[in-house]
């Protein structure tokens, strides 16, 4: 029996029908389990290339159905991660004045037309169902956990007008005991507080990193106004106070300003706070309840300090974290939420991994892939890509490492990884400027074999597995400095135990690297830079290692590294625009007293995502008509060679930022493969 679970937005991705709400219609993901057992789960910002995608999950839905080798048809229940009423109320509210727009406002029907426009498959009304989006966080959790019985707290920024719950799970059955209000969010708490020091929605776990950085003491007292804790574990937090209060305390830092010690104590304190407010409210519970195991799901569970805290404290003999925590995890709790209701709950069993994505093909698709790039990439294959990794790394690379099916969630474990030396310090520096490009406080994470974890990092009694990046453990005394590059400034590391069993691709380069080095032990980041979502497919593999200054890339079996390619080389490329991009010519003022016309390229709804490009690339773009050779479109335009070169330099770097596709065009791709065959024969 089939369970597909959906999270989301309401239109697709080549759509722009209205800016949708900040806290909802985010992280779109599709799930499928059959019998209570996941069979593919991938985020939807992983195939449309869109950080937390708020478009439909259509392509998230077909990798699912082509996983099980099943239609749309096949699936017995459909199931959507908010009540139907607050999807109804969350239509009204975004087109009921706007008749012109032709989206109907009955959630249900929307669903049904939806499936229909890009599944082709006609969904009986029955089939569809809608379910609390806390209830959906907190079954993602406990029916992964393993647990016969648990308290669970799903925790978040908002979702059918709460924010929030507390429940009871027991056998395959999750009891609400207390549910929290929108205007007592501990998400919205963090996120009035981030917006005063020049961060957004998505940019709490960078607040995170910060706070070590930070003293909580000068400005506890000021947050003592935003929140109380209350009797029988309650609490209350006051979202209205906090912006005009900070706006009056401090200096409030515009985004891309230098952070000051100021700053850097408001993170600490806002992270003490919430440490506090949680830690009182489950006190009170594992009190009240007797409950000895807990489970975390939501938003603010992806705080792995916090995490680190509770595990720690010995509060519970046991916590699970849903790796997915956020609102694409609530495709999984829908999911097995309609399984369980026809019969068919999930197992009993721990959750070991979250490789539930697509994966990278056979080895002769790869390599046509790799070789399309010819004059790009340099191709080898190995028996042995572990032991070349890890030689690499051990003389100071920064490598791509793609393997097997990649991740469900927002954490790279081991397939689609960026990894190096976790022992010299100036790693963390250079792959923050030169990989990420992004603030150089942050933190990278360790991946660590799992039966050396206790050697290298202090784990609570009875700990032996954390291999979702849920938890910030303390790096051993007497380890931190031969581990420079992931050891935060407190100390501590967001760590991943890899096991053999699970991953034993990954495995076996950690290992490898420790034949070398003596450090079981390597430095772990997501795939991507700061323009995308992490990677999924070896096209997208091949663009950010081309894009950032990594020294290598392993994909399957096959060792990469880069040419130095022509001007013919880049002119044999194709270019296009994403379904998500639009350009735009318009008249703005370029100073107080000058108006002109000035070119864009819209990646979202309005002019705060867009990018000011040349009238020469404006030009070019628009003749555009799907996709086109770029020497072909230059030779359609006069231009000296310097413009001609600065137009290619300028088509890079937009690439660079994902505003433009290049990629090798089908003509090149079938000249290659022509030529190979001509070779063989």
């Amino acid at each position: 029996m089939f369970c597909l679970g959906v999270s989301g937005g309401l239109d697709k991705v080549h759509e722009n029908t209205r800016e949708l709400s900040n806290t909802f219609m985010h992280d779109g993901a599709a799930v499928l389990v059959r019998d209570g057992r996941v069979i593919a789960a991938v985020e939807e910002e992983r195939l449309n290339r869109i950080k937390h995608s708020n478009k439909f999950p259509s392509r998230s839905i077909q990798h699912c159905l082509a996983a099980a080798g099943i239609q749309l048809s096949d699936v017995d229940r459909i199931a959507f991660y908010a009540t139907e009423a607050y999807c109804n109320a969350m239509l009204e509210g975004l087109f009921g004045s706007h008749p012109d727009v032709s989206i109907p406002l009955d959630a249900k029907l929307l669903m049904r037309s939806l499936l229909a426009q890009e599944l082709g498959s006609d969904v009986d009304p029955s089939r569809i169902s809608f379910v609390s989006h806390h209830q959906a966080h907190a079954v993602s959790a406990f029916a992964m956990s393993g647990f016969e019985q648990s308290l669970i707290f799903a925790i978040d920024g908002s979702g059918d007008f709460l924010s929030g719950l507390l429940a009871l799970g027991s056998g395959t059955e999750v009891t609400q005991l207390e549910t929290f209000p929108e205007n007592n969010s501990l998400g919205l708490f963090y996120l009035e507080t981030i917006r005063c020091l020049g961060y957004d929605l998505f940019d709490e776990y960078k607040v995170m990193g910060l706070a070590p950085y930070g003293d909580p003491a000068p400005y506890r007292e000021l947050f003592g106004q935003f929140y109380e804790l209350l009797e029988d574990g309650g609490y209350r937090v006051h979202l209205d106070r906090i912006g005009p209060t900070l706006r009056r305390s401090i200096q409030v830092r515009r985004k891309g300003m230098p952070f000051t010690q100021q700053h850097r104590n408001v993170s600490a304190s806002l992270q003490e706070a919430l440490e506090r407010i949680v830690f009182h409210v489950l006190r009170h519970h594992r009190e009240a309840t007797g409950m000895k195991r807990l489970c975390l799901a939501g938003g603010v569970a992806h705080n792995c300090t916090l995490n680190g805290k509770l595990l720690y404290s010995g509060l519970f003999e046991d916590i699970f974290v849903q790796p997915a925590a956020h609102d694409a995890g609530c495709a999984l709790g829908a999911a097995l939420m309609m399984s369980n209701e026809l019969g068919r709950p999930a197992p009993r069993e721990r959750l070991q991994d979250v490789y539930w994505g697509p994966d990278l093909g056979s080895e002769r698709t790869m390599e046509q892939e790799l070789n399309a790039w010819a004059g790009h990439l340099h191709v080898e294959r190995s028996d042995d890509v572990a032991g070349s990794a890890a030689e690499w790394m051990a003389n100071g690379a920064v490598i791509g490492w793609v393997q097997g099916r990649s991740e469900f969630g927002p954490r790279a474990l081991g397939n689609r990884s960026i990894l190096a030396d976790p022992r010299p310090a100036a790693n963390k520096d250079r792959i923050n400027a030169m990989v990420k490009k992004r603030e150089g406080y942050r933190p990278f994470a360790p991946s660590v074999l799992e039966e050396d974890a206790s050697e290298f990092f202090d784990l609570p009694n009875g700990t032996r597995e954390l291999p979702f990046m849920n938890f910030v453990v303390r790096v051993r005394g007497s380890k931190q400095s031969a581990l420079g590059a992931i050891t935060h400034i407190d100390g501590t590391a967001r760590l991943q135990t890899v096991s053999r069993k699970t991953n034993p691709a990954y495995w076996q380069v950690i290992n490898a690297f420790k034949k070398r080095t003596g450090v079981p032990v390597l430095l772990n980041t997501s795939f991507n830079n700061n323009a995308e979502p992490i990677v999924d497919s070896v096209a997208d593999a091949i663009t950010t290692f081309l894009t950032t200054e990594l020294d290598g890339l392993v994909v399957g079996p096959f060792l990469v590294k880069k040419k130095t390619p022509t001007s013919e080389d880049w002119t044999a490329l194709a270019v296009s625009l994403p379904q998500y991009a639009r350009l735009y010519r318009v008249r703005a003022y370029t100073a107080r007293d000058r108006q002109e016309t000035v070119c864009e390229i819209r990646t979202g709804h309005s002019s705060r995502d867009s990018v000011r490009i040349s009238q020469d690339a404006f030009d070019l773009l628009m003749q555009i008509e799907g996709e086109a050779v770029l020497g072909d479109l230059l030779d359609t335009v006069t231009l000296d060679q310097a413009r001609r070169e600065a137009l290619v330099k300028e088509l890079r770097e937009l690439w660079e930022q994902r505003r433009l596709r290049l990629y090798p065009s089908q003509t090149a791709r079938a000249h290659q493969n022509c030529d190979r065959m001509l070779e063989k024969a």
